[in-house]
């Protein structure tokens, strides 16, 4: 009998890790359950959650009020086998063997509540493709 395969791991990373990286990673552990280990960071976290970014993702029933901006550090890279930077410019430590992405997405700072739904459908409809890799 086969051994049962590795849950994969994916690290989304903005730099203050306040909006994209939170957004991406609550809808991929929405759609994944416990199929993909999911975890975000960014190198210069911001205070908290950007908070239309928070209610977009509420309206879809996925709240991130526990959620605390995290930094990005080297072991977070090293247990991923998936890194998804967010267009940010953010620079995330190179480890051997790890798959990187760089996904260029709009900004929700700033952003009216239509703008961060559009930004928040696109990362939806990203997750989805990147799951589908992950877990056919």
């Amino acid at each position: 009998m086969d051994p049962a395969p590795a849950t994969p791991s994916v690290l989304f990373s903005c730099v203050h890790n306040s909006g994209r990286s939170v957004a991406a990673a609550a809808l991929l552990r929405h759609h994944a359950g416990d199929r993909v280990d999911v975890r975000s960071a960014g190198s210069e976290p911001g205070p908290a959650v950007n908070p239309v970014v928070a209610r977009v993702l509420a309206e879809r029933g996925l709240p991130v009020t526990d959620h605390t901006p995290t930094r990005l550090e080297r072991g977070l890279v090293e247990a991923a086998d998936v890194v998804v930077t967010l267009g940010c410019g953010e620079a995330c430590p190179y480890v051997p063997g790890t798959r990187y992405e760089d996904w260029e997405v709009t900004d929700p700072k700033g952003q009216d509540l239509a703008t961060v739904r559009r930004i928040v459908d696109d990362l939806d409809a990203r997750v989805r493709r990147l799951l589908a890799e992950l877990v056919p």
